[in-house]
Parts: structure tokens; sequence; C-alpha cells
């Protein structure tokens, strides 16, 4: 078996052994260096030589291509095995494998990582709704790739393509973090399917044992630092000793207390007329444009002092390239906005094309100010913020472009988007 080139990667690192495996079952090799430690030899001069970002999976063929990003590497990869159907045998093919991968990635890869990041203390501080929000997402693309797989073997075609080593390498973490025993028990296509690409003769040594979680990892608090009692001050002769108290226990003070939650300043304005529940309910049940659209229910019942609209636009477009990873970002931006879903709705979306695109759209937010209520997302920054004047006829057509999924921006045409609701 040839080798196409060298693979820097881990063990562990799940976009890296679906490399690997679709390298062997697509009849070639790529080496793994002798050596390598991470987060040392991926910070030395000589590796960020070749790979600036300094991150991993990186691949480098024998012919001196460079190339980093795990689904692209497997692709590239994928497109080196001679006479592999890995790929898909027409265009319609390959173009249901890239959603599947894409699928695959972007809709449970990047939930379980999230969640393993959050229980994991990595992702400070722990929220439990961001939690729930991640999980429910997943379970939802679970359901869905469940349906899918109970009348096909494979995800796409009668053979194993790049989509189902992907699925595979993406489950086998979900499977040990997220997805638990209650839970595989509602998806009997998915695990079948699961177990028939680990266990293929070409992958099983890759893919090695799958550790089964049983119950779904949650987040431990740390415990809490015992404090040394302090020695008591000699009593002064007119100090009286006070009566100790019956009900006093002598650890309260190792017992963590609860805060009292703080009151977000948006709770503290006048109520309003515009229920942004209610909004949420109509956009999501009706057609938005058009008589008794979502859109007309809007102007019926906005309130211009309770809320404002706002325009969003991402500050660094030109660092995008592949629109799906553009509509993740969104994705993980809406993600991180989970503390305010009480006080946002938004639609914003990808315009444009593979490194030629932008990230825009539009949010309805509580009160006059946007900070306090993106303020919670660490990454508002971002992005810049402009207040919409819905009498103004530019302002009003970008608004319902972003809301009706048209919008359309120096030429640029919406071609994904992502709502927060």
């Amino acid at each position: 078996m040839s080798s196409i080139g060298t693979l820097w990667t881990t063990p562990q690192q799940f976009s890296g052994k679906r490399i690997r495996a679709v390298a062997a079952f697509g009849g070639v090799s790529v080496d793994l260096p002798e050596k390598y430690t991470h987060f040392e030899d991926n910070k030395k001069p000589e590796f960020l030589a070749k790979f600036p970002h300094g991150k991993i999976p990186a691949f480098e063929s024998k012919e001196g291509f460079k190339l980093t990003e795990g689904a692209a590497i497997a692709r590239y990869v994928a497109a080196r095995a001679p006479n592999s159907t890995l790929l898909g045998s027409s265009l319609e093919e390959a173009a249901l494998i890239d959603q599947w991968v894409s699928f695959a990635d972007s809709e449970i890869g990047a939930h379980t990582y999230l969640v393993f990041q959050l229980v994991r203390g990595i992702l400070t501080p722990y929220a439990k709704p961001i939690h729930t929000a991640f999980t429910d997402r997943q379970i939802r693309s679970l359901k869905t790739l469940e349906q899918h797989l109970a009348t096909r073997t494979f995800l796409v075609g009668e053979r194993i393509t790049l989509a189902d080593i992907t699925l595979a390498s993406v489950l086998q973490l979900a499977f040990s973090v997220t997805i638990d025993a209650p839970l595989r028990a509602q998806l009997p296509n998915t695990l079948r399917h699961f177990n028939t690409i680990v266990n293929q003769p070409q992958l099983k040594e890759i893919f090695g044992q799958t550790e089964f979680c049983e119950k779904q990892a949650q987040f431990t608090p740390p415990a809490k630092e015992k404090k040394e009692p302090k020695p008591a001050a000699a009593p002064t002769p007119k100090a009286e000793k006070k009566p100790k108290k019956e009900d006093d226990d002598e650890d309260d003070d190792l017992v963590p207390k609860e805060e009292p939650k703080a009151k977000n300043p948006l709770d503290f304005l006048p109520k309003s007329t515009f229920n942004l529940e209610d909004w949420k309910r109509a956009y999501s049940n009706k057609d938005t444009r058009g008589a008794n659209g979502s859109l007309e229910w809007f102007y019926q019942n906005f309130d211009a002092e309770g809320f404002s609209v706002w325009r969003v636009d991402f500050k660094y477009n030109d660092e995008l390239t592949q629109t799906f990873m553009s509509s993740n970002q969104i994705g993980g931006f809406f993600n991180r906005l989970e503390a305010s879903r009480k006080y946002l709705f938004g639609s914003m979306g990808v315009l444009g094309e593979t490194n030629n695109s932008i990230i825009s759209g539009a949010l309805i937010a509580r009160g006059q100010d946007i900070k306090p209520v993106v303020d919670v997302a660490p990454d508002f920054e971002s992005y810049e913020y402009k207040k919409l004047d819905l009498s103004n006829a530019d302002d009003k057509a970008f608004f319902e472009g972003a809301l009706a999924w048209d919008l359309e921006i120096d030429g640029k045409k919406w071609v994904d988007g992502k709502n927060f609701k």
C-alpha cells in the first residue's frame, strides 16, 4: 500500500481517525510522524512554517502539497484512492456525500464537542441552559439521521462512502459523551450503521474499541477548597459571649451557598405590548411574506419603544472560506447567545459562494441598546451592529430579506441561514 503523504494528528482526534480510515479503506496509506507531542511540536518554527495556524490534523503530500482541516484532508485522501467509490459515482451522489459530511460535523460532532468542553470545565462558566440546548439540538439531528437510515444500509448509495466513515468517526465520540444507553435504545438504525462501518476489516484496528457511556456526561462543580479555621481572638474584658443558636451549623462556611440570581437590566424595562414568544411562534408557523404572513403579524404587533431591530454583519468576511463552515459559525454564535434567548430573535445567513461570502442578518432585541443583549456571547465584538429604521425603505427591505432568507447584498445571494428563536 503506497503512502501519499504525512499526517500530523493524535490517536484520540476523531477527525484524524477519519482520515486514516478513509486512506485504509481507499487502499492508500498516510505516514504518521515518528514522534509528535501535541501543544509542543505544533508550536515549533518548523511546523508553523508549513502550517501557520499551528492546528492539527495537518497533511503534507509526497509532492509537498499542504492541507489542514479534517474534512478537507479526508476528501483529498478519498480522491487520491484508486478505484474507490468513496466520493460517489455521479455528481448527485458527490453532492449528497458532501451534505452528510457537513451534517455529521456541524449537527452532531460540533454539539458533542461543545458538551464535552462544558462538562470538562473547558468552556466556562458552566450554564445548564446552554448544556441542554446543545443536547437538544444534537438529539434532533440524531432523529433525522435515524429516519434516513431506516430504509438504507449506507448514507448514500449502496456502498461505503466518505459520508459513512465521517459519521462513524463523529458518532464514536458522541457515544462516549452524549448518546447514553436510553438514547441509544431509540437509535437502532444509527447504531447498526455505526457497527457496520467500524467493524469493516480495513477499519477495525483504526477505530478500536468504542466506549459507550451508560449516562450522558454531566458537569461536576469543582470541590470548594476547605478553609483552615482562624484562631479565635482573645476576648476583651468587656466582650460578652453571644449565645450560640440551636440551629447554628459549625460547617456552614464550608457549604456552598446559592448566590441570589442577579437581575438582568433588561428585566427592569417598562413592560412591552410586543410578546417576543408570540412572535417566534408566528414566524415558525406562518409563511414569512404575503397576506397573513409572519411579517404582517410583526408590523401589526411590534412595539418600537420596547424593542429594537438591528442589522448585524460579521467584521472579518475575508477570513471566510467554505459556506457550510460559515453557517456553522453562525450556529456557534447563536449557541453562545443562549442566555439572552428571552430577549432576542435572530435571522442570519451566509451570502455568496466559497471563498467569496459574507455573514449578515437581522436581530430583534429587547430595549434600545443591543450590547446588554449580545454581550453574553464572548465573540459578540466580531460583529457590527446597526439599528434599523423600519420607516426607511432600504432598512425595511434589508430586514424583510433577512427574515425571508432571500436577502441579497452586492450581488451575493443567500445560500444558507439559521434562526435564533
